[in-house]
């Protein structure tokens, strides 16, 4: 395939026609175009985006490059949510075993942390012998007998993506909204969905910082689906502060099970129940909203949620005695509490600033090839408006050793801000709804 004419035809603002971009992702996912080619393609993208008919042509590419979970005629409705990322984003681990007690099907395929934010296969995989690596067959048996899935992405779904995400983040081009969009639909199109709620972060700790980015990335993403005839719903939820308390795997977990007992942060339950409240409508779980609400307390109080995830750790290998007795997760040896230096108020805890000192502490991957520490982590203790005195902690740093809890505690004390009052209100958790209709705004905006 000769790929020149269409670099330059896109370095120069041009467009592809459909023809050519489906030729193009499936040739690379064949090998027939090398890697600087369509490298130089990629950046040509970032720099001019994608028309409607490109975007369409490519994401269809990605998605007819590998196979599709298909399901009997009679399964239940099925739904999934997917997170553009975040730092303390346990939602994953609550949402899918809620919504699946609730009565869908939730075929959830989930990713690996991503530069400063953790990923849901890494803090499943904190679970002694929980499997991730599912494949179709497994998958679609597994959603039939339970109704739920936690998998990652297999070499069967969307190959092309595979390649050329790996691709976009060697050459910075990880951000680009069209690509992006692309990426995440063709995996979850793959799903053979009837409803997809996105969580589309924003804020200091997201990808796309800017809210006129999310926005644009959440009606891409809301169309792309809504052409592909699954009905699909994006929030936007704040993260100019970590979600919930713990930040690392394991510790996520805790928190996550905590939450599915009914005792999680009053954050990140609201998350989990706005997104749940989307999926059970979207999934004709519930008439309204209302409804819905109802139904996922209820589940909750009744002790099915959690019986729900149990039943997955089982399927999936998990020990489950881990999460029945949370002290049997990995645990770090070396803990230390870190204290307010002074009286006054929390103006900002940054959750960049966590992520990353996370990933430095073992608890991320720096590489590709690196491996995972489960343990290591940082609990907070506080949120942003919350009066400390000196001495009152911050936060708990769980560490391996002394260099890796020096870096932990130098993350507190440049993440935490105290002054002698208030900051900026931080973002409301859930600031717009986007569906095939338009833009709505929840919280103040």
């Amino acid at each position: 395939m000769i790929v020149i004419p269409l670099i330059e035809r896109k370095r120069d603002g041009g467009c592809l026609a459909p023809s050519e971009w489906r030729d193009v992702v499936l040739a690379y996912a064949r090998d027939d175009v090398p890697d600087y080619q369509m490298a130089a393609l990629l950046m040509a993208t970032r720099m001019n985006g994608l028309a409607s008919d490109e975007l369409a042509a490519v994401t269809q590419a990605m998605l007819d490059s590998g196979a599709r979970l298909t399901f009997d005629s009679g399964a239940p409705r099925k739904v999934d949510k997917h997170s553009t990322g975040g730092v303390g984003d346990k939602v994953s681990l609550v949402l899918a075993p809620l919504v699946a007690a609730c009565g869908l099907a939730v075929p959830m395929i989930s990713g690996r942390g991503l530069g400063h934010t953790g990923g849901t296969l890494d803090k499943l995989q904190a679970i002694p012998g929980f499997r991730t690596d599912l494949t179709l067959a497994e998958a679609r048996a597994q959603v039939e007998r339970i109704g739920v899935a936690l998998m990652g992405q297999t070499d069967e779904i969307a190959p092309a993506d595979r390649k050329l995400y790996a691709l976009r983040d060697a050459t910075a081009t990880i951000d680009a909204i069209p690509l992006m969009a692309a990426s995440i639909m063709s995996k979850k199109l793959a799903e053979g969905l009837d409803g997809l709620v996105l969580d589309i972060k924003r804020g200091s700790g997201a990808f796309l910082p800017r809210l006129e980015d999310g926005l644009e990335l959440a009606r891409t993403m809301v169309a792309l689906g809504t052409d592909h005839g699954c009905r699909t719903v994006a929030l936007l939820t704040a993260m100019d502060r970590p979600l919930g308390r713990a930040c690392g795997n394991a510790l996520e977990v805790v928190e996550a099970v905590e939450a599915l007992h009914g005792r999680g942060p009053s954050d990140l339950m609201d998350v989990v129940l706005a997104l749940g409240t989307e999926m059970l409508v979207l999934g004709e779980g519930a008439p309204d909203g209302t409804t819905a609400r109802r139904l996922l307390d209820d589940a909750v109080a009744s002790g099915r949620a959690f019986a729900k995830f149990r039943e997955i750790v089982a399927t999936q290998g998990g020990e489950v005695d881990a999460i029945d007795d949370l002290r049997s997760l990995p645990s770090a040896p070396v803990i230390e509490e870190i204290a307010a230096a002074a009286d006054g108020v929390v103006t900002a805890v940054e959750p960049r600033s966590i992520g990353r000192a996370v990933v430095a502490m073992g608890g991320g991957r720096q590489s590709m090839h690196d491996g995972i520490d489960p343990a290591v982590g940082i609990v907070l203790s506080v949120a942003p408006g919350d009066a400390v005195e000196r001495g009152s902690p911050l936060a708990t740093v769980h560490a391996r050793n002394a260099a890796t809890l020096a870096i932990g505690r130098q993350a507190v004390e440049d993440a935490v801000e105290v002054g002698p009052i208030p900051g900026e209100p931080p973002l409301p958790l859930v600031s717009h709804r986007v569906t095939a209709d338009g833009v709505y705004v929840v919280g103040d905006g």
